[in-house]
């Protein structure tokens, strides 16, 4: 914080100190990280994410440190709503509607479907690994699916990964703030990733759309802090 004497009121004013370059590194950082390790997710996963119930536990039954680390894969996905938000942020002055568009469809579909949806522990991982009776939870989770809250938040988080991902990345490519490639990529691997056939498919998917949200840590890095954000008021 800096402190400056005017000779007319000898009052001091304080001015906060700036943290812009904090913020901004930051976003960069965080931008690529949740499409990269859900990416991983998918590429290590021995099967497909719509396969049937008892194929999954079996799958887990026979590998649970691999379902296991899976789930810790999963962690770093919630930050994708401020990876989102990197994403428009940065293409906010040269794209306006677009960047504005798509960061409502994703960020707000995003926040619905993390709110509404199931959690990183699955049911068929807690039946291998709690013992559970299989036939119960498969049941039970099916029934949880047909809610009309869980389908709600489904549907909001697919729209979010997809058209709010496609609109970021159109806004991305259109800023020349990053490489055109790199906004094409986002919005190729969130729009793509529902239609990927097999789990090796959608987490390369993924992988590229966490090199299309490297976009948007590329144009933070490269940005000054006057155009990240105003600087901190005195008071």
């Amino acid at each position: 914080m800096s402190q400056l004497t005017t000779p007319a009121s000898n009052k001091t004013v304080r001015t906060p100190r700036d943290v812009r370059g904090f913020w901004r590194v930051l976003l960069a950082v965080v931008a690529p990280l949740p499409m990269l390790f859900m990416g991983i997710y998918y590429l290590i996963s021995p099967v497909d994410g719509d396969a049937p119930f008892a194929e999954t536990v079996a799958a887990t039954a026979a590998d649970p440190g691999r379902f296991e680390l899976m789930q810790w894969l999963q962690v770093p996905f919630f930050l994708l709503i401020p990876a989102m938000f990197a994403a428009a942020w940065v293409s906010r002055r040269t794209a306006p509607r677009l960047a504005t568009a798509g960061g409502l469809l994703a960020v707000g579909g995003m926040s619905a479907g993390f709110f509404l949806l199931d959690g990183v522990v699955t049911p068929t991982y807690l039946v291998v690994h709690d013992g559970l009776d299989a036939s119960a939870v498969e049941k039970f989770a099916d029934a949880v699916e047909k809610q009309s809250t869980v389908q709600i938040g489904s549907l909001l988080f697919i729209l979010a990964v997809t058209f709010g991902l496609l609109l970021l990345g159109i806004a991305l490519w259109r800023s020349k703030v990053a490489p055109a490639w790199m906004g094409i990529a986002l919005a190729f691997g969130g729009f793509t990733h529902p239609f990927m056939p097999g789990h090796l498919a959608a987490g390369a998917g993924l992988v590229i759309a966490a090199i299309g949200f490297a976009g948007a840590s590329y144009a933070l890095l490269h940005s000054a802090n006057d155009n990240f954000d105003l600087p901190p008021l005195q008071r």
